[in-house]
Formats: structure tokens, C-alpha cells, sequence
């Protein structure tokens, strides 16, 4: 499995022939969206009422979906969603292992979905920026509480971005992580993920 990051919440998943594209990228934020083909893009924010005409790759909310090689779960988040929009995050099964999303999340998940995510996670993305989105403190505390294998942040300042938002100075101080070089790409298989004794922060770069 390939991972690669495009900026905000929007990265490949890349698992062979079949891709899944994660938060496409706005026009607005004021970077280059990604040109590939994906056999399923997940959307962890949406506006609501729902959008009835959608593509049939597009995973919008919450329930169980199969896409060929992967299992999808969309867990609803039910305390940030409004009247205007939804939030959902994700677990992916690829490859034998289990990917969560976490999107636009801006506070801790309620309890059943905190239960899911920390029997089930082994890779997390979670935004790494903090406001709007979840405090990097609180972040930080919620990767502790999960222990994850892997932590890939997301959402967070790099070069173009026109939103104010945070680099992961201090998400990496409260998460103990040390300097690293930020990686092109996340190369992982399942039998890597058995070699991690305790949770490993990934930096990528667009």
C-alpha cells in the first residue's frame, strides 16, 4: 500500500490498480488537486440535506460499503454535524489492514465511535493544524487514548494553503515525536504494522 498526501484532508490510498482518494481537494484552498482516477472517494464532510445526485464511487455518510478489494464503515459524528452539514469519519480495510479517518473532525469522537476506532485502528489520519479543526492538545490525548500504529497528520500549514492554520510544532511537542524529514510517501504492508511496538507519527509533504 501506497500513501500520498495532497494537502488538507486529501490523500491516496493506493493498494495496486485500485486507488481511493480521500477529501478532494477545494479550488479554493489554493492548492493543486490530485489528476488520478479513483475507484472510491471518501467525503468526511457533506452538506445536508444530502446531495441525491452524486457518482457512484462517492461514499457521502455513514453504513457499511464494499468497493471490490476494500470494506468501507462510515461512523457518524452526530455531535458536529448541524442542520447545514454532516460529519462522518471512516475505517478502510485494505490489505488486511484498517485505516481511519478522522476528516474535519474539531472535538474527541463520542464514545461508540472512540470504541471503534481504538479496537480497529491501525493507521489513523487525523488533522494536525488544529482551529477549526480539533486542538492539537486534544489531538494529541486522543492518539494516546487509541494507540494506533501509525499516525499520518493532516490539516495543517504548508506552502500555498491561503486558510490560516498551525504547523505541527506543537502537535509533535504533546505527542512526545521528535524531528523527522517530512516523507514523499508512505510505503506500508501488514506485516510492518506487527513490527511497531508503540505509536509512530508520519510526516508527509506534498
Amino acid at each position: 500500500m501506497i500513501i500520498t498526501w495532497y494537502g488538507e484532508g486529501c490523500f491516496k490510498i493506493q493498494s495496486g490498480d485500485f486507488a481511493v482518494l480521500t477529501d478532494p481537494i477545494d479550488a479554493k484552498s489554493g492548492l493543486s488537486a490530485p489528476r488520478f482516477k479513483a475507484n472510491v472517494v471518501l467525503k468526511t464532510i457533506n452538506p445536508f440535506p444530502p446531495i441525491l445526485e452524486k457518482e457512484e464511487n462517492e461514499i457521502l455518510g455513514a453504513g457499511e460499503y464494499n468497493f471490490g478489494e476494500a470494506n468501507i464503515w462510515g461512523i457518524p459524528l452526530p455531535n458536529e454535524s448541524t442542520e447545514k452539514y454532516l460529519k462522518t469519519a471512516y475505517i478502510l480495510e485494505l490489505e488486511g489492514m484498517k485505516l481511519a479517518f478522522l476528516g474535519h473532525i474539531s472535538e474527541s469522537p463520542e464514545p461508540t465511535a472512540m470504541e471503534r476506532l481504538t479496537e480497529e485502528a491501525d493507521i489513523i489520519f487525523i488533522p494536525g493544524g488544529g482551529k477549526p479543526f480539533i486542538e492539537q492538545k486534544i489531538a494529541a490525548k486522543l492518539i494516546k487514548q487509541i494507540e494506533p500504529k501509525i499516525v499520518i497528520p493532516s490539516f495543517f500549514k504548508i506552502p500555498g494553503l491561503k486558510r490560516q492554520s498551525e504547523d505541527l510544532k506543537t502537535f509533535s511537542e504533546e505527542i512526545n515525536h521528535g524531528k523527522s524529514e517530512p516523507q514523499e510517501k508512505l510505503t506500508v504492508k501488514r506485516k510492518d504494522l506487527t513490527e511497531i511496538k508503540s505509536t509512530q507519527i508520519v510526516i508527509l509533504k506534498v
